[in-house]
């Protein structure tokens, strides 16, 4: 067995472990020392560690769940999927550090999820005309800066979004709640074949043979508001799957934005909620949305940077190579490509910022200045 499948195997088996979520999955890797190393741990090693009892213990002890991840690994193979797990290079480092991030993710597709500019679109699967209407016009407008857009491929906000991006040349993501070895719902199988064909792709926590619940669709709401730069709310209830993605966007300090609605029209009264209660700024145009997170600046400074005269120690010589490889980076890249602590990388940051080499960006990121 190759290296790349002896790894997948018990990433997949970690995952169906019972009572072991993405908090104590990690929690097991890292007390271990690698996922691998878990399936060595004698039952007295594991009851040690913080949160593993005797029956998440005697489940790894008894390797049940290594069958179960090679009848896995075999679809995965077969339907041509990527794993990513979350110590990969690949995972979606926007999501990586949200605490209940998923351990394993299941990817179909060419999309680059770390791609330097991703939103997310969401919203009612009961849209009005308006609705439509603001959502196409928004990824117009967003065309000629290329993000990766994110929607959940459901009735209504997501599927408009998503074959707006297809009529405009965007790439587009969907995030289901379900295995990929189907689409839900089965009428917007076509629009996820041209997804795919279109550099798009699908993702999921998700394995094969997994309906779409109800209780999944939370689960699913968390990776499209933790792996974006800016959640766009179109319409939306009160209650209802938009809002939650919205709330946890919020949460975890992402930018978020709302369609402002009439007063008495009930889609309307959650982004009318989310803009009452400051969690959210108003969306107006994508060129708005465009100007808020930096990219027209970003679009207009083509040239390569000149390079610095300004004496830098060493940290922020270090930081400033990498920026101006990359021209915008957000924070946690960072502190992942440098393996240094975030007060430092911090402190590094605003010295450079001071001296006029770099600029601050909505949703902790930076550009050079």
């Amino acid at each position: 067995m190759k290296t790349r499948s002896k790894d997948a195997l018990y990433q997949i088996a970690l995952t169906r472990l019972p009572g072991v979520g993405d908090i104590v999955a990690k929690q097991l890797v890292s007390y271990a020392g690698g996922v691998e190393a878990i399936f060595k741990l004698s039952e007295r090693q594991l009851l040690r560690i913080p949160l593993v009892g005797k029956k998440i213990a005697r489940a790894i002890v008894t390797h049940e769940v290594l069958e179960e991840a090679a009848a896995e690994l075999a679809f995965v193979e077969e339907a041509g999927l990527q794993l990513l797990f979350y110590l990969d290079e690949e995972y979606p480092w926007r999501l990586k550090h949200s605490m209940d991030s998923p351990v394993l993710l299941y990817y179909k597709g060419t999309a680059n999820l770390n791609t330097s500019r991703i939103i997310g679109v969401v919203g009612t699967r009961n849209n009005t005309d308006y609705g439509k209407m603001v959502t196409e016009k928004m990824l117009e407008d967003l065309a000629p800066y290329q993000p990766l857009v994110v929607s959940g491929l459901a009735y209504g906000i997501d599927i408009t979004a998503h074959r707006a991006c297809l009529k405009y040349n965007l790439p587009t993501l969907g995030v289901v709640a379900h295995g990929l070895d189907a689409v839900y719902p089965y009428q917007h199988r076509h629009t996820a074949e041209k997804m795919l064909e279109a550099g798009g792709g699908l993702l999921t926590e998700f394995p094969r043979n997994t309906r779409p619940n109800r209780e999944n669709f939370p689960r699913r709401n968390r990776i499209v508001a933790g792996m974006v730069d800016a959640l766009v709310v179109v319409e939306s209830a009160v209650k209802g799957g938009a809002l939650i993605t919205a709330e946890l966007a919020h949460s975890y300090q992402k930018e978020v934005f709302a369609v402002p609605g009439r007063l008495h029209d009930a889609y309307s009264a959650g982004c009318n909620q989310l803009l009452r209660q400051l969690k959210a700024s108003i969306f107006v145009s994508g060129d708005q949305l465009a100007e808020e997170m930096g990219w027209q600046q970003q679009e207009a400074n083509t040239r390569l940077p000149e390079p610095t005269t300004l004496p830098l120690n060493d940290m922020e010589q270090s930081i400033y190579r990498l920026m101006q490889q990359h021209r915008e980076l957000p924070i946690d890249k960072l502190v992942i490509s440098l393996g240094w602590p975030v007060n430092k990388v911090s402190a590094t940051l605003l010295a450079l910022e001071f001296k006029g080499l770099i600029r601050s960006l909505p949703g902790s990121r930076f550009a050079l200045a």
